[in-house]
């Protein structure tokens, strides 16, 4: 129980998608201009993270890597499909962000109107598949730690898209250079974000 808490929240503040690994930043900039939609953006990741982390892991363990297929029959237990990981591992994906979307335009248009191509973009968010890639390298030993790191990573992402909303809408009334208004000063911020993640790194886990 303790790895899994701590995997939870590794992921969440010292291995942050955004802040550690810069990943996902396409969206990370482009939908926090507010919170409202910076929330539903970030509430989407964390499921999409949530499911596919998981679904990833049994394919990956039971499917794709070496000898995985030995459970179907003795004979297969050389078979190596892992040169399929990335198409298996985007199919996945954009199979759930499908959902999603359908999910999103169902019961909440107004916020699929505002999100717009950023919400069927999450399929090749790089924070996405960066997801599945660390969950194979790191090579956790059971599906329970793999969905830990899918949702801890999940909500790292919301707390950094909501709170970099957060700080925009304020300073959309402070006095910004002009030559630093709209992305220019979300970089520093961002910036300084990721510098004040790095104080977690101290954290004995």
């Amino acid at each position: 129980m303790e790895e899994i808490v701590s995997i939870f929240i590794r992921s969440i503040f010292i291995d942050n998608m955004v802040f550690a690994y810069f990943l996902g930043m396409c969206s990370y900039l482009a939908v926090s201009k507010t919170v409202k939609t910076s929330f539903g953006l970030g509430v989407a990741v964390i499921f999409v993270l949530g499911i596919t982390v998981p679904i990833n892991y049994i394919i990956e363990n039971y499917l794709l890597s070496e000898g995985a297929l030995s459970w179907l029959h003795p004979g297969f237990a050389g078979l190596d499909l892992s040169f399929l990981t990335f198409i298996m591992f985007i199919a996945t994906i954009a199979s759930m962000v499908q959902l999603v979307e359908m999910f999103v335009e169902k019961f909440s248009p107004a916020l699929y109107a505002s999100l717009g191509i950023f919400l069927p973009l999450i399929a090749v968010n790089c924070a996405i598949l960066g997801g599945s890639l660390f969950m194979q390298e790191r090579e956790y030993a059971n599906i329970v730690e793999a969905t830990s790191f899918g949702l801890g990573s999940g909500v790292g992402f919301f707390l950094a898209i909501v709170g970099i909303a957060a700080i925009r809408e304020k300073i959309e009334y402070s006095n910004v250079p002009p030559a630093l208004r709209g992305l220019g000063i979300t970089f520093i911020i961002t910036g300084l974000m990721g510098i004040a993640f790095m104080s977690f790194l101290g954290i004995n886990l």
